[in-house]
């Protein structure tokens, strides 16, 4: 958390209100984890993007700031216990908080991202017509790796995390461990059909808002994808597909807490 829902729908909540703005000061106490700052200071906010899980402010003068939200950063309009940067603006404060304090700024010039090396090699976005079936089905038949760390890995495709794997793979009935290049053609289609459908279903809801309350929209409100989750988070719950029966289980996969039906999602074809 935050993954791409969440990040896309803070990026069309803060769009409206950045456009144009002037970046007054941003003020922290860690120059280690929000770096060179002081580069942003003064110039307008040309756009608003993002990329993958990264949200990237276009700059004036040839600069981005890039913002990676980790575990538990987002943005808020009042300050709270754990902001950690302001950002001041003609009128108003954005008040970025992360209470685990995973989260990092860098203001670079634009498209340099040496420093940030998962943007260098960064796969399509999902939601992107540049994420084609025969391109995913390329990537996925040259690696051995289990196809739920393939998916975190982001080079296949960008933006996708824990919960929105798990989903996209219970959506498929694909087996989390299944080497990636072992899922023959009909299997890769479904797995490209279902990340789109979560994520645009995901997209639509706000994004997931767990029990943590890690993740909130900048306006307080929770998101509302949660209340979808097939498997996310169901450990011990029956499978919500139609006639299976089967239960929903937690295992590990890549250090990462995973969770599918051993019924509808059996570990060979």
């Amino acid at each position: 958390m935050p993954e791409l829902p969440e990040v896309e729908t803070t990026r069309r909540i803060l769009e409206p209100l950045l456009l144009g703005q002037r970046v007054l000061r941003i003020l922290h106490q860690d120059p280690t984890r929000y770096r060179r700052t002081g580069w942003a200071e003064g110039r307008r906010v040309e756009n608003l993007r993002r990329r993958g899980k990264f949200l990237i402010l276009g700059l004036e003068g040839g600069m981005e700031a890039v913002v990676h939200l980790g575990m538990s950063g987002g943005f808020r309009f009042t300050p709270d216990p754990h902001t950690r940067l302001v950002l001041s603006l003609p009128g108003q404060n954005l008040y970025y908080t992360d209470p685990r304090r995973f989260g990092r700024w860098w203001v670079v010039r634009a498209g340099e991202y040496q420093e940030i090396g998962l943007l260098g090699r960064m796969g399509p976005e999902p939601l992107s017509p540049g994420f084609t079936l025969g391109g995913f089905q390329a990537s996925l038949g040259q690696t051995r790796r289990r196809i739920k760390e393939v998916l975190l890995g982001q080079e296949a495709v960008a933006g996708l995390g824990n919960i929105y794997a798990d989903e996209a793979l219970w959506q498929s009935r694909i087996h989390p461990q299944r080497p990636a290049h072992t899922l023959d053609p009909a299997e890769v289609r479904r797995l490209y059909r279902a990340i789109r459908l979560v994520l645009k279903q995901a997209v639509a809801a706000g994004g997931s808002t767990l029990m943590d309350q890690s993740y909130r929209q900048p306006d307080g409100r929770p998101g509302y994808f949660q209340l979808q989750h097939k498997a996310y988070n169901r450990t011990g719950q029956p499978c919500l597909r139609r006639g299976c029966g089967g239960q929903i289980v937690r295992i590990t996969v890549g250090g990462r807490g995973t969770h599918l039906c051993p019924r509808c999602q059996p570990p060979q074809p």
